[in-house]
């Protein structure tokens, strides 16, 4: 019989059967060192990273890892562009790295404003290709809320505090569909938050779509507008939309299959998550929703 786990009075809509190891790299050589985001590249290769600033690929089979880059510090979330090139957040630091898979590049790309303001937590980065800029979350500090969501120019690297106003944890973030707002994940507010992008690019102010009780970490989205909510703790995932509200979309409450999921990524019908808890991709079926009516 197929198992739902419950969480504060929600239970799981995708059985837990559903969930497996997509890629097990507690072995492998070189090992996959608590991933803390995972991106898939135009060939559908898994790209993450470590806690020592490894950079990984992994074949989009599962099949082989390989160390394409490190920072030597420790890589947080990654974004590519439509070029192709990636951008890594680095907490040990505190800056985006940009990466070229073509010619093996890693340089520093930005650390804040030029003007002697510095980014303290770069968290995520989330390429704005039609604006040409590169948002990153400012996680701050966890004790303190703190400003916010930065702006770098692709091109150059140059950059401000977008949005700098105090956000508790600003940790995951993610682009709308429409390119006109983003989502940001406030950890320790255990909330989702909303903030428009304005026609001149500035931002507006921020509502709250989403209160949850569990710490929300990554932030991904589907091509319907589901929001994926991945939590550090416990080990589950949210799925939020603006019609149904937040429902419990997977929970281990061992901790073993999810342990510290900080990120997904949808690709298809199957959502890929990295455990910052573990050494492995997890994968889990989208499609064998139990009936919730």
């Amino acid at each position: 019989m197929a198992y739902y786990p419950s969480w504060q009075g929600k239970q799981a809509v995708i059985p837990f059967e559903d969930g497996e190891v997509f890629f097990d790299g507690i072995f492998t050589e070189p090992q996959l060192n608590h991933p803390e985001c995972l991106v898939f590249d135009e060939y559908g290769n898994i790209w993450c990273g470590g806690e020592k600033g490894e950079i990984y690929r992994i074949a989009s089979d599962g099949s082989r890892i390989e160390e394409m880059a490190s920072t030597k510090g420790f890589t947080l979330g990654l974004a590519f562009d439509q070029a192709g090139i990636l951008y890594t957040c680095d907490l040990k630091h505190s800056a985006v790295f940009r990466f070229n898979p073509h010619n093996g590049e890693l340089l520093p790309f930005a650390e804040g404003d030029g003007q002697g303001r510095k980014i303290r937590v770069p968290n995520v980065p989330v390429v704005d290709q039609a604006r040409g800029v590169l948002y990153v979350s400012d996680s701050y500090d966890p004790y303190e809320a703190g400003p916010g969501i930065w702006r770098f120019d692709l091109a150059t690297g140059k950059g401000q505090l977008w949005y700098n106003k105090p956000l508790r944890f600003a940790n995951g973030l993610v682009l709308t569909a429409a390119g006109d707002a983003l989502f940001v994940a406030e950890t320790f507010a255990r909330q989702i938050s909303r903030i428009p992008i304005l026609p001149d690019g500035s931002a507006g102010e921020k509502t709250v779509v989403a209160n949850i009780d569990a710490l929300p970490d990554g932030l991904t989205l589907d091509a319907e507008g589901n929001l994926y909510i991945c939590c550090y703790e416990p080990s589950l995932i949210y799925r939020w939309r603006e019609d149904t509200g937040v429902e419990l979309l997977f929970y281990d409450p061992e901790a073993h299959l999810l342990c510290h999921p900080t990120n997904g990524v949808v690709r298809g019908q199957e959502l890929f998550v990295s455990n910052l808890g573990r050494w492995h991709i997890t994968r889990i079926r989208l499609t064998n929703e139990v009936n919730k009516d």
